[in-house]
């Protein structure tokens, strides 16, 4: 668990699955009550990951193999756990961020071949001990979600070097995410991403409202001693 005052909150998903919505609707929730919130990325969140992020979505780096792409996703989510997250939770602010350490297990470890020792050795560098305290995982099937990635992108902007990839990796990394959620219920919840949007959000409002209820037990629990 993040060793700070606010919640941190992940969210996951494979593309098209609605994070960047729900995230939205979340952080007016809960503003509207009060609450101080910083939404974030990954990768990206600070102006060194930023820079790495436009080196990783644009495929420039695809070339050097995925090994090497990991270490870029570490030291981009290094700086950003560092400069931002961390200093934010400290402050007891909720850190909502599109995705973190479990997309690196997904696209780098399980689709990207590589050894779970090595995939997290580096996590553990990277996240330097600040771990989601609820992912929320956004779940859907593959050709749901690219074909609402594809729509999207002919919209706003061309598919980064994820969408592009065949379906069948993509279905693998949905089974990947559901296979992290079961072996850490504790910390993911799992959400279908084919309901409403309205139905959506209030799942995840319930879910939050419990996470924030429980911290303010614990908090003043601290406070009695």
């Amino acid at each position: 668990m993040a060793d700070a005052n606010g919640l941190f909150v992940s969210f996951e998903g494979g593309e098209g699955a609605g994070k960047s919505t729900q995230i939205r609707r979340l952080a007016e929730r809960l503003r509207e009550r009060g609450h101080e919130v910083l939404v974030t990325r990954e990768p990206g969140g600070s102006p060194g990951a930023e820079a790495v992020r436009h080196v990783l979505l644009s495929g420039a780096a695809e070339m050097f193999g995925t090994r090497m792409e990991a270490i870029l996703f570490a030291a981009a989510r290094n700086d950003h756990v560092e400069d931002v997250i961390r200093p934010a939770l400290a402050r007891s602010i909720i850190v909502l961020c599109d995705r973190f350490m479990d997309s690196s297990r997904v696209y780098q470890g399980v689709t990207g071949n590589l050894e779970p020792d090595y995939i997290e050795a580096l996590q553990r560098v990277a996240v330097n001990g600040v771990v989601p305290d609820c992912t929320l995982i956004l779940d859907i099937p593959a050709a749901v979600g690219l074909e609402r990635a594809r729509k999207r992108a002919s919209t706003v902007a061309s598919p980064d070097r994820f969408e592009k990839e065949e379906m069948q990796t993509h279905e693998k990394r949905r089974e990947a995410f559901l296979d992290i959620a079961a072996r850490e219920p504790e910390r993911c919840h799992v959400i279908d991403a084919q309901k409403s949007e309205d139905e959506i959000a209030a799942e995840i409002a319930g879910i939050i409202d419990k996470r924030l209820g429980i911290a303010d037990i614990a908090a003043r629990s601290e406070a009695a001693q």
